[in-house]
C-alpha cells in the first residue's frame, strides 16, 4: 500500500470506521433507552435518538480523523492491541475536549452517562475488532499472493539489498521484487528487456550510490515505457529535515521541511487557538480587572509592558504582558547583566530588583501572561509553542541550529514552561526542549502540554 493507493485505503478505512461508528452509536442508545438487562433505574429515562443527532454528527466524523492522528492507522498489520488501545484512549480524551466544548458553548443538557459509557465500550470494541478483522484478511490474501504487486527494483546492490529487506519486513507494503538490476554492472537494454519480460506497474529505484547520468537514462527508459518510478531520495542525507514533492510553476521540486507542515492538523491548531484565546479572556476577566487596579495602584506607569518579541522566523512582532516591573526597568537592565542565571543569549534573574511586590504577585500565578491572549487573536502567537524572545536576544543566538526554534509560531506555554523553567538555566538544554516539540509535534502534544500547565500554573512551579 504506497503512495494514492495508501491514501484511498486510509480515507475508506476511516469511511469504514465512521459507519461501524454509527452503528455502534444506534446499538448503544438502544440498549440505553430499552434499558437492556435492568441495568439502570426504570425511573430514569433518556431522550429519543433524534435528541443526540448533535452528539452523533461530532463523534462519527471526527473520531476517523482524530484517529488518525494518533496513528491509529499507521502500520496496522505491525500493531499490537495495546498499541490500538492507547491510540483509541488518546482519542477518547480528544472527543471529549470537543464534545465538552460543544456543550458549554450551546448549552447542551446532561447527557445520559450510561449512554455515554456504552457507546465508548461498544464503539470501541467494535473499532478494535473490524480491525483485528482487518489484519486477518490482509495477511491472508498476502499469504496466498493475491494482494502483492511484482515490481522491479534498480540501483546499486547495497542499496538494493536494503530496500527489499524493508519490502520483506512489512507485508502491508504488498510488493515482491522479482528482479533486481544494478546499473553499475548492467547492459544496455537490458532494463527494458525486463520490463518487457516481468509486465510490471512500477519499478522502484534505490541508487544512492550510481551516477547521475545512468539514473537519468534509466528513468527515461521508464518513462518512454510508460511504467511508474518510484525514486529513492536518500542519496540527499538530512538529519532532521523530512522530504517530500511539490511543484513549482510545473517543475517538480523536492522539499525538505525541518517543521511541520501546512496540514490540516496545523490548520485546526489555528482555529483551537483563537477560540481558546476567546475562552480564556472571557473566563479570566476578572484577573484582568484585578491586574489593571493593582498595577495603577502599586506602580506609576502603563498598565501593559510591550516588547518587540521574535516571532516565526525571527519576524518581530508586539508581545503584550501586565506590566510587573518598574518603567525604567529595561534601563536598568545593564547594571544586572552581571546577576543573569541563565547561558546563552537569555537574560534571566530570580528575585529581580526591578519587580515591584504586586507585580511579584502576578508573576508567580502567571497572571501576568494573560494579555498574550490578545497576541493570539491576532495570529502572532499559538495558545502552545516555543516562548518568544525579545529581538535583541534573537540577534544575539550564535548556533544556528539554536534558530530552528523559530521555524514554528511562538505560544504562551510549552515543554520549558510546564518543566520547571526557573531550575533551567542552560539556554542549550531549553532550546532542546523546543526542538523536541517541534519535531514531534501533534494536536494530542499540545493537549498533553494545556492539560499539564494547569498544575504548573496552580503550584507556581517555576515562576518567577
Amino acid at each position: 500500500m504506497l503512495g494514492r493507493k495508501q491514501e484511498i485505503n486510509l480515507k475508506l478505512n476511516q469511511i469504514a470506521d465512521g459507519l461501524v461508528l454509527l452503528v455502534a452509536f444506534w446499538i448503544s442508545h438502544k440498549l440505553r433507552y430499552d434499558n437492556f438487562g435492568g441495568i439502570w433505574t426504570e425511573s430514569v429515562k433518556i431522550p429519543p435518538l433524534k435528541e443526540f443527532i448533535w452528539l452523533m454528527f461530532i463523534v462519527v466524523p471526527f473520531t476517523p480523523l482524530v484517529l488518525e492522528m494518533t496513528g491509529y492507522y499507521h502500520h496496522p498489520l505491525q500493531k499490537t492491541i495495546i498499541l490500538s488501545l492507547k491510540q483509541y484512549a488518546k482519542t477518547l480524551v480528544m472527543i471529549g475536549v470537543l464534545v465538552g466544548g460543544y456543550v458549554v458553548f450551546n448549552r447542551e443538557g446532561d447527557l445520559s452517562r450510561g449512554f455515554l459509557i456504552l457507546l465508548t465500550m461498544v464503539g470501541g470494541s467494535m473499532l478494535l475488532g473490524k480491525e483485528y478483522l482487518l489484519k486477518l484478511f490482509i495477511r491472508r490474501q498476502v499469504r496466498l499472493g493475491r494482494w502483492q504487486e511484482e515490481v522491479i527494483l534498480v540501483g546499486d546492490s547495497d542499496e538494493m539489498k536494503s530496500f527489499e529487506d524493508k519490502i520483506n519486513s512489512n507485508l502491508s507494503f504488498g510488493l515482491r521484487v522479482v528482479k533486481k538490476i544494478d546499473l553499475e554492472k548492467s547492459k544496455p537494454g537490458q532494463l527494458v528487456e525486463s520490463l518487457h519480460e516481468c509486465s510490471v506497474k512500477r519499478v522502484f529505484f534505490a541508487a544512492k550510490n550510481v551516477s547521475f547520468g545512468k539514473v537519468q537514462t534509466a528513468v527515461n527508459e521508464c518513462e518512454i515505457e510508460g511504467i511508474e518510478v518510484w525514486l529513492s531520495t536518500d542519496f540527499i542525507e538530512t538529519t532532521v529535515a523530512r522530504p517530500s514533492l511539490d511543484a513549482f510553476d510545473g517543475s517538480p521540486m523536492m522539499v525538505f521541511r525541518s517543521a511541520p507542515e501546512a496540514t490540516w492538523a496545523m490548520f485546526v491548531k489555528g482555529v483551537f487557538d483563537r477560540v481558546l484565546a476567546l475562552f480564556f479572556i472571557i473566563a479570566t476577566f476578572p484577573f484582568w480587572i484585578i491586574a489593571t487596579i493593582g498595577i495603577k495602584m502599586s506602580s506609576p506607569g502603563p498598565v501593559l509592558f510591550r516588547q518587540e518579541r521574535g516571532g516565526r522566523s525571527g519576524k518581530p512582532f508586539r508581545m503584550y504582558k501586565f506590566r510587573t516591573m518598574i518603567v525604567e526597568a529595561e534601563a536598568k537592565k545593564d547594571e544586572l547583566i552581571a546577576m543573569n542565571e541563565m547561558s546563552g543569549p537569555v537574560f534571566k534573574i530570580q528575585n529581580d530588583p526591578r519587580v515591584f511586590p504586586f507585580g511579584n504577585f502576578l508573576r508567580r500565578w502567571s497572571i501576568d501572561e494573560l494579555p498574550q491572549l490578545l497576541n493570539v487573536l491576532l495570529g502572532q502567537m499559538s495558545i502552545v509553542g516555543p516562548r518568544p524572545l525579545p529581538v535583541n536576544e534573537v540577534a544575539e543566538i550564535q548556533e544556528s541550529a539554536h534558530r530552528r526554534r523559530l521555524s514554528m509560531k511562538p505560544g504562551i506555554t510549552c515543554l520549558w514552561q510546564i518543566s520547571g523553567r526557573s531550575e533551567i538555566t542552560s539556554f542549550d538544554d531549553w532550546v532542546k526542549l523546543d526542538l523536541g516539540y517541534i519535531d514531534g509535534w501533534s494536536l494530542w502534544l499540545d493537549l498533553k502540554i494545556l492539560i499539564r500547565t494547569v498544575p504548573a500554573v496552580l503550584f507556581k512551579r517555576g515562576a518567577r
